[in-house]
């Protein structure tokens, strides 16, 4: 696990001269609002209702996401939830019948509560304890329970928790539940076996290192799987359909995480597949029929499909061109969901028949009003930073530029630190370059799905080397003839975010702008103030980024607040107000320090959100705040 404070945006490799302009001038394309960008309707998750008729998911095409359900045979959409405020999520439907599961905080805070919602409408909030946080895990195999996590016995740490589900509660509105596992050291549940006897636990060590432990629920005794030396990752998966072996996920002896198995009975452990790239996650579907492997194929999703009894891949039919993502796969085996999406194309929802072998789409989520050729796709390039270190980047090149003509830039910096920019579709994106910026999506080092060394290059070194590796990319847009390298400026959220601001303060004279979205200025108190519910990976975190409580001189170091004065150049902050990570403060204080050495600053809060922006019209107030700020400070820039 890799602390996120935010997270963030085909498997062409591109020469840095390949990217040249090219000898044919394009059209330009038609100039569209934020709003019509965001037009587009943001969608995900999927469950199937008992019958396999129906897929619930998640639709913000109301402002704010709610839930929806739609038929598989007429693709009729239907509501279920209607929140104005709040944004609501689907999680399930029950096993058995048509009450289903939502999760939901208030105005970002993060505090996520479970609720059953009943076919009528009704609600009943299964966490009674209104600061405690919930995360739903599932439903037994048997169908009989209903498995959350909750940290209302101790906020620090995660309790495991079973309700029974197996009878009709729509009437009485009780859910009977029962403690499954006590964790007072900080090991996670990750799976449960199918009988539910095993609970898969672990344990983060650094960011870069954890263990992974095997409860017995019958005699309360725990077991470590994952006794290593050096630093390696253990993330569980499944158990097999027998509960004979545990699947999960490691690093162990290989820069890329591999699936393997752990045979309960012997302990031998054994490899299953490998690739290239990081392995994402991996499921067993209900009767074993499938394997489902994700790949992170360098900075896209590449899905696998085995059959399990033979080995053999699953061939899907021809389909629109993306990434296949969020797949789930029905109880029966003959159905399977799925999303499919590019950085040209939000996601779409898809069902395919393993026994027809059709697929069929169920959503068009882009709006007409949007000429698709006008659209930008990401390419993945590669430039060397100044030690020699190759780091990935996505290009989003404008369309229609006159020969000779000269654009602004601006680089994009992820969250995380351990994120990833990969090639989904960003709305925020797209509008910035369809206004004429060209968009360098950084992937520098400490980022993940390039291997566990890249991964951990930035360790201890945050605000330095990674920031370097930001500067460094100048010199990369300095090789292409459209780009104007007097006018490039850096944008980043949370952690990117911190980057923005550590690039203004500690390299003043690189970027012309900044693009702060509620990012960390003051390492010692955002290192103090993190949420209770981060305990278990505390010591991981500090490990990385350094310990509040000993490392307060390099923290201070790191921290542009502390070194505002340096800060010359014009930035724009964007923050939440119950933000519970990067607290309002953090933004406050640095616009204030800024403003005092009479540095133009613009300042944007949102008192209805947290971390990260959910309503669409904050969203749109935020792109549109930008890109006046950028067409001022950033293409107007010769003018000051």
């Amino acid at each position: 696990m890799r602390f996120n404070f935010i997270s963030g945006i085909g498997l062409l490799m591109l020469f840095v001269w390949s990217c040249s302009s090219p000898a044919k001038e394009e059209k330009p394309p038609k100039q569209y609002s934020i709003s019509q960008f965001m037009d587009i309707v943001q969608i995900g998750g999927s469950s199937f209702s008992p019958d396999e008729t129906k897929l619930l998911f998640s639709s913000k095409e109301t402002g704010i996401f709610n839930v929806f359900e739609i038929d598989i045979e007429s693709g009729e959409k239907k509501q279920l939830t209607n929140s104005t405020d709040n944004a609501i999520f689907a999680s399930s439907y029950f096993p058995k019948d048509n009450r289903i599961i939502i999760r939901s905080d208030k105005g970002g805070n993060e505090i996520t509560h479970l609720f059953v919602q009943n076919p009528d409408g009704s609600m009943n909030d299964l966490i009674k304890d209104s600061t405690a946080k919930a995360q739903f895990y599932g439903w037994s195999y048997n169908k009989k329970l209903l498995y959350y996590a909750s940290n209302g016995r101790d906020k620090r740490y995660f309790d495991l928790y079973r309700v029974q589900v197996d009878k009709d509660q729509s009437e009485e509105k009780v859910y009977p539940t029962q403690l499954a596992y006590k964790n007072t050291e900080g090991l996670d549940p990750a799976a449960i076996s199918n009988n539910d006897r095993y609970i898969a636990l672990t344990k983060s060590i650094t960011t870069n290192n954890s263990d992974m432990y095997l409860l017995d629920t019958e005699s309360g005794k725990s077991q470590l799987l994952s006794a290593h030396e050096g630093d390696a990752q253990f993330t569980p998966q499944y158990f097999s359909l027998d509960d004979s072996k545990l699947y999960y996920l490691t690093d162990e002896g290989s820069e890329f995480r591999y699936l393997a198995s752990y045979d309960i009975a012997t302990g031998t452990k054994e490899k299953v597949e490998e690739a290239p790239w990081d392995i994402m996650y991996a499921y067993l579907s209900r009767n074993g029929k499938y394997r489902v492997v994700a790949i992170n194929n360098d900075a896209r999703t590449e899905i696998k499909i085995y059959e399990e009894g033979t080995g053999s891949l699953v061939q899907l039919p021809s389909l629109p061109e993306g990434d296949i993502t969020g797949v789930n796969i029905s109880d029966s085996e003959k159905l399977m969901s799925f999303y499919i999406s590019s950085s040209k194309s939000p996601n779409n929802l898809f069902v395919y028949n393993f026994e027809t072998k059709e697929a069929k789409q169920l959503t068009n989520t882009m709006t007409a009003e949007i000429d698709p050729n006008d659209l930008v796709e990401g390419e993945v390039i590669r430039y060397t930073s100044f030690d020699g270190m190759e780091i990935p980047a996505l290009l989003y090149k404008p369309k229609g530029i006159k020969e000779d003509e000269r654009l602004p830039a601006l680089l994009w910096i992820h969250g995380g630190p351990g994120g990833q920019t990969r090639l989904n579709y960003s709305p925020v994106i797209q509008h910035l370059v369809n206004h004429g910026y060209v968009i360098l999506a950084v992937n520098n080092r400490g980022s993940s799905g390039y291997g566990k060394s890249f991964f951990a290059a930035d360790d201890q070194k945050h605000g330095k080397d990674d920031l370097m590796d930001c500067v460094e990319s100048k010199k990369f847009l300095a090789t292409l003839p459209y780009v104007d390298n007097s006018k490039i400026g850096i944008a980043g959220g949370s952690y990117g975010g911190y980057m923005v601001m550590a690039a203004l303060a500690f390299a003043p004279e690189e970027f012309t702008v900044g693009v702060n979205f509620f990012g960390v200025t003051n390492w010692l108190r955002t290192l103090k103030s993190i949420p209770p519910w981060w305990e278990s990976f505390k010591v991981a975190l500090y490990n990385e980024m350094g310990d509040p409580n000993v490392d307060s001189v390099a923290l201070y170091n790191k921290s542009p607040l502390f070194h505002a004065d340096k800060i010359t150049k014009p930035f724009i902050v964007l923050q939440g107000s119950n933000d519970p990570r990067v607290l309002q403060v953090e933004s406050d204080e640095i616009v204030s320090a800024a403003r005092a050495n009479g540095v133009p600053v613009e300042y944007v809060i949102f008192p209805d959100e947290g971390h990260g922006f959910v309503k669409r019209e904050n969203n749109i107030k935020a792109s549109e705040e930008i890109l006046k700020f950028l067409d001022k400070y950033l293409k107007g820039a010769e003018s000051l």
